[in-house]
């Protein structure tokens, strides 16, 4: 029997179609195209699971459930997503609109990082460790916090969500409403705004080489890439940004002091070069200074498979 797991994110859809060991057998994607209406996005969610199935080779009778993991937070006992501020979504009843759409009973859903921290903590760099506390550096900065091997989710469902908390008061406006958010300067999304900043000051960057004067074709990479060559301009870009992802990430550790953090998403596929430095910040910022058991911090080792993997595993 075969689970399917649905990762929801700001940019793509990736539906996985996932055996009894873990693994994901097939896979098929769609564009988010966010924001926009909900029931356009649950359409091509619907699509996708059935392309997905297609790739397969199997029927609905050899699905247990589907799970999706989504931005934002999700009311279980309501059966919606509350609020999603990323995807623009507010009150939607996601379990009717999937069900209707793919004729699954079964449904589930939970925050994106919550499954992805849930994905690498049972096949990821994460098993076996009781405490664990997994990043995603995306679109957003998402968390999920496993404690004694089971999801914080809080009394309303919406625990976990570190990237809305404020490391600079009066800050950057986040799309949650408040300022200074983490999300507005650790996300993939902060690190190209941050770069475009630099590129406009530093017009002789190699970073415009990088992209061949296409402002557009900034990503997060960007930076990083021209840091790796020598550029000034870019090394200070991500000096900058590993400062701020240090803040948040002590804030963590100081709050949780978890046995392991684990950073994934887009930036974090940067590995080594990104926490090296942030590492460094941390273990001359934590409060545990003296304590002789630290956290891990790691990067995360299931890619963009983690979400999906989780939101698999919901049913479970």
């Amino acid at each position: 029997m075969y689970r399917i797991g649905v990762d929801l994110g700001g940019t793509n859809i990736v539906v996985g179609v996932i055996n009894e060991n873990n693994q994901i057998i097939a896979k098929a994607s769609r564009r988010t195209n966010a924001p926009r209406a909900a029931e356009g996005i649950f359409d091509d969610i619907a699509a996708a699971i059935s392309d997905a199935m297609a790739t397969a080779s199997i029927t609905k009778e050899d699905v247990i459930s589907v799970g999706v993991g989504t931005p934002g937070s999700v009311n279980k006992e309501a059966e919606l997503i509350e609020f999603a501020n990323n995807l623009g979504f507010d009150n939607v009843p996601a379990y009717r609109m999937l069900r209707e759409r793919t004729g699954f009973e079964k449904v589930y859903f939970d925050n994106d990082a919550n499954c992805a921290a849930l994905g690498e903590a049972v096949a990821g760099c994460g098993r076996g460790v009781k405490d664990f506390v997994m990043i995603t550096l995306g679109t957003g900065v998402g968390s999920g916090i496993i404690a004694n091997g089971k999801l914080v989710t809080g009394v309303n469902y919406a625990a976990g969500e570190m990237g809305h908390t404020v490391i600079e008061f009066g800050g950057v406006q986040c799309n949650c409403g408040r300022r200074g958010c983490w999300e507005q300067y650790s996300s993939a999304t902060a690190v190209v705004r941050q770069t475009k900043d630099a590129m406009r000051l530093h017009p002789d960057s190699l970073m415009w080489d990088l992209v061949n004067n296409d402002f557009s074709a900034v990503t997060g990479r960007t930076a990083f890439d021209a840091a790796r060559k020598g550029d000034a301009a870019a090394q200070a870009v991500v000096d900058k940004y590993e400062a701020y992802l240090a803040c948040g990430i002590s804030n963590i550790v100081n709050i949780f002091q978890p046995d392991m953090l684990a950073v994934g998403g887009g930036i974090g596929n940067e590995k080594e070069y990104l926490l090296a430095p942030v590492r460094k910040i941390l273990y001359s910022e934590r409060y545990s200074i003296h304590a002789k058991k630290q956290t891990q911090l790691v990067a995360a080792t299931l890619g963009n498979d983690a979400g999906v993997i989780g939101a698999a595993l919901l049913d479970e």
